[in-house]
């Protein structure tokens, strides 16, 4: 019997752990992309770097949605040309063309996943929720540079496009914004 409690007791131990681990992968895995720029992901800035180099780099923007979400999401520009170093903008729009408010939360990659940890954006509507009114359109503004350390990188030094992607999900709506009151920034 002894050796039977300390089988089952071994067992639930390991569904313990093998849980918290699961439970943790989300977080961990998500602080690894930022931290790394795996994945795509772009890392996040106050301003833009001293340096501005004379090589330029294309960005093409991409716009896509969770299927099923009422919004109309579009890049304004879908590319622009600019200095390594040097700051860029560019709009999206979103329009939300029904009877209702919807919220909405954008994520985002870039590609190729080399040049992830060298794009960085210093303010983007991806950030915070956003939340539309029945009918209501906005622009949402993305700021945003290349890093010049991406020349020192073997491989990423290589790429001379980069593409910047956003998909919106339809989230719960906050507090509040049924009444009229919007969140968007």
């Amino acid at each position: 019997m002894d050796r039977n409690r300390r089988t089952v007791l071994g067992l639930v131990l390991l569904v313990a752990v093998m849980g918290g681990l699961s439970f943790a992968a989300v977080p961990l895995y998500d602080w690894f992309c930022r931290v790394t720029g795996f994945g795509g992901e772009v890392s996040v800035a106050e301003q833009a770097p001293d340096r501005v180099l004379d090589r330029t780099i294309k960005i093409r923007f991409d716009a896509n949605k969770e299927k099923g979400m009422a919004w109309t999401f579009r890049p304004l520009t879908r590319e622009v040309e600019l200095r390594i170093g040097e700051t860029g903008m560019a709009f999206y729009e979103a329009s939300n063309p029904t009877d209702r408010p919807i919220a909405g939360q954008a994520s985002y990659n870039v590609a190729p996943f080399s040049a992830g940890g060298y794009f960085t954006k210093i303010e983007c509507f991806c950030f915070t929720e956003q939340v539309l009114q029945p009918g209501e359109t906005v622009q949402m503004p993305v700021t945003f540079y290349v890093d010049p350390e991406i020349v020192d990188d073997p491989e990423a030094s290589k790429v001379h496009t980069i593409t910047l992607s956003y998909t919106f999900y339809e989230i719960d709506l906050p507090e509040g914004a049924a009444d009229g009151a919007s969140a968007t920034n």
